[in-house]
């Protein structure tokens, strides 16, 4: 009779060999299946003239902006206007306390009264000594020290009349007045700050129909501009240069480089350039930060493949074509400037290749692939000119 313990291994032994037979028959059913080729979408490698454009980082800055100081010292009594406000050349801002200006032209405009009185008789006694000189009656010292104090009491009126026109001056200059047109800044002083002359800033004013960008050029670019290292600077203004806004979107009025500065800056090597945009809207203002857009160089037969196609990982780019057998091939590249929804391909393609532009989520390379050929304009790409227009 068999016993319970013999029974029970002979049953493990049974249930083993019967999970291994499954296994194996598992493993023999995976290797008779054919693999699916993977379903992809291509397009050609482009490979054509292109021109480059070069983007920079620019600042806006207003074309016209100046701090409205005060030339007399004082404290603001009246203000006529408030931070923001749009104003007009020679329209009154502020008004400063005028009480002793007042008093000051007073005092000027009396000594001179005295002045001129003194004058005026001095001068008819000259004309007095010199009769009684031509008749002997004088000698001619008496003569000269009348000529000499009619003269010093003429170049006192002087004197005083200067002083009462500097008297009148300051007494205008307690209305401060807009230098120019244009829109005040919020830094405007509030009524009772005491102010002092070329010290205190009353308000910031700028003319915003017109706007500065200014981006920085390097050396290199500098001299590829101007096609060669013995050009001068007059070749870059009236370039055209686009500006995309910190939002994305795309100032609808083109500019032009009016400006380019006299030399390199000392510590970073760089040229500062501006450009004057119109700003009819007053969309653009002063300090907003954009992106410049300038017409490179044209890059002869440049290869060029969809940005979508190129991949990158652990710093590397590369794109996946389709191979000489039809299987799947990852290609390292160096790409370069972007055109539009494309990139400039510097090395690794020829531009002979069909890329893989979709389906790249899980593809590996060695796959067969089943490819879709299709072209730029069915995927939603172009290249675009400088008003964003798609040529291609």
């Amino acid at each position: 009779m068999i016993s319970r313990r013999k029974i029970l291994a002979i049953g493990a032994f049974l249930i083993s060999v019967g999970a291994s037979g499954v296994l194996f028959s598992g493993c023999g059913a995976e290797q008779q299946q054919a693999p699916h080729a993977a379903q992809v979408k291509i397009m050609k490698a482009i490979k054509q003239d292109t021109q480059l454009k070069l983007e920079y980082a620019g600042t806006i800055k207003g074309r016209d902006e100046v701090k409205v100081q005060a030339k007399v010292s004082g404290n603001i009594v009246e203000k006529y206007v408030h931070g923001g406000d749009i104003v007009t050349a020679g329209q009154p801002l502020f008004r400063i306390d005028s009480r002793q200006y007042q008093a000051q032209l007073l005092n000027a405009q009396s000594n001179l009264a005295q002045a001129q009185a003194s004058y005026n008789n001095s001068a008819v006694d000259l004309q007095r000594y010199e009769q009684l000189y031509e008749s002997g009656a004088i000698s001619e010292q008496a003569l000269a020290t009348m000529r000499s104090t009619t003269d010093s009491l003429r170049a006192n009126v002087e004197a005083l009349t200067a002083l009462v026109a500097l008297a009148q001056s300051n007494l205008d200059d307690c209305l401060v007045t807009a230098p120019m047109s244009g829109k005040l800044g919020v830094d405007d002083v509030a009524v009772g700050t005491f102010v002092t002359p070329g010290a205190t800033s009353l308000v910031s004013i700028g003319n915003q129909d017109q706007m500065y960008v200014q981006f920085s050029l390097s050396e290199t670019e500098y001299l590829n501009y101007n096609k060669n290292s013995s050009a001068a600077a007059d070749d870059l203004p009236g370039t055209e240069v686009l500006l995309t806004l910190a939002n994305g979107k795309e100032f609808p009025i083109t500019g032009h480089v009016v400006s380019v500065d006299r030399a390199m800056g000392e510590n970073s090597s760089s040229m500062a350039v501006k450009a004057l945009f119109d700003n009819p809207d007053g969309v653009l203002v002063s300090g907003m930060f954009a992106r410049v857009r300038l017409h490179g160089d044209i890059a002869k037969d440049a290869v060029l493949v969809p940005q979508r196609a190129v991949q990158q990982l652990l710093g590397k780019s590369f794109v996946m074509i389709v191979g000489e057998d039809g299987k799947s091939k990852a290609v390292s590249v160096e790409i370069g400037p972007r055109v539009g929804s494309y990139y400039i391909i510097n090395s690794g393609l020829n531009g002979s290749e069909e890329v893989v532009v979709e389906g790249l989520t899980t593809l590996t390379e060695g796959v067969d692939l089943a490819t879709t050929e299709v072209t730029g304009q069915e995927m939603g790409l172009a290249f675009t000119d400088e008003a964003g227009n798609a040529v291609l």
